[in-house]
């Protein structure tokens, strides 16, 4: 297989440039305005930087070599030319063909088994030149310009992102269960719990909550407990054996927390056609038996 070396320099360039214009287009988020910190796009300046760097190193070996490399070049148009993979693996491993085994023979013998005095692949030196490369950018990076997180520092602006997504997640009622849910007594969210239980409540309990198909939510009779846990966990769960359905699914725990807090709210409102009571009285944390 011919290969054209400076068709492939050309290509190694192009994709070299283009890798570079990329980069200046990643740069101009790489610092913040506000307080001229270095921003994500920072590192990625650099590690496509450092891409090219190791690519034009590895490129530099292989296409200026050795002067073994050289000849062999000079003869690609002859018969029985070794293929494109097979030099490139020559050119990496620098092994010493079969016919020249000899010249590299060690005298130590082992049980029958000889050694050969290779020199070390070519392929190694680059991966260590390619982290001397990189403990130079490391040291830079971390060291000298302190452009880098620490790991103490990745770790504290970890926290904060939790702390911040915790109390997020908090304010929206994402954490309330029927186990530690308690009343809300804010406008905004009784308002809210209004606004909820319009839309959903009063076709059985009407809209004073007096009470149609569903008990009367005013007096102090309750079916299946009162308090805010016991309101709460019926408006999550449901009765489906009376044909009230879950609201779980439609409502998130936020939503069903400022509905019953706003159902507690309508106590003693004295509807106007209010429903018989159901249940038993509730007082605290007990039932008494309706006489």
């Amino acid at each position: 297989m011919k290969i054209n070396r400076k068709i492939l320099m050309k290509v190694f360039l192009i994709i070299a440039a283009s890798l570079l214009q990329s980069s200046f287009v990643f740069a101009q988020e790489a610092v913040t305005v506000e307080e001229g910190v270095l921003g994500p796009a920072y590192y990625k300046v650099l590690g496509i930087l450092f891409f090219v760097l190791i690519l034009a190193i590895i490129y530099g070996f292989m296409y200026f070599g050795t002067e073994e490399i050289k000849e062999e070049e000079k003869a690609v148009e002859e018969p029985g030319k070794a293929s494109l993979w097979a030099r490139i693996r020559q050119a990496m491993t620098k092994a010493a063909p079969l016919d020249k085994e000899d010249e590299i023979l060690m005298e130590d013998d082992y049980d029958g088994i000889k050694e050969l005095d290779n020199r070390v692949p070519p392929w190694f030196n680059y991966l260590f030149y390619a982290t001397l490369i990189f403990a130079i950018y490391y040291m830079f990076n971390y060291e000298v310009f302190s452009a880098g997180k620490s790991q103490a520092d990745e770790y504290e602006a970890e926290m904060q992102a939790y702390s911040l997504k915790k109390a997020q997640l908090e304010a929206s009622g994402a954490f309330v269960t029927e186990a530690n849910v308690t009343m809300l007594k804010d406008q905004n969210d009784l308002e809210s719990g209004k606004d909820i239980f319009k839309t959903n409540c009063v076709p059985c309990h009407g809209p004073d909550a007096g009470g149609v198909v569903g008990p009367n939510l005013t007096d102090k009779y309750w079916i299946h407990g009162g308090g805010i846990k016991n309101i709460f966990t019926t408006i999550k769960y449901g009765v489906p054996a009376k044909g009230m359905v879950s609201w779980q699914t439609q409502l998130n725990p936020k939503q069903m927390q400022q509905v019953a807090s706003y159902v507690l709210s309508l106590q003693g409102s004295n509807p106007a056609n209010p429903k018989e009571p159901q249940g038993s009285i509730w007082q605290g944390d007990s039932m008494q038996v309706n006489q």
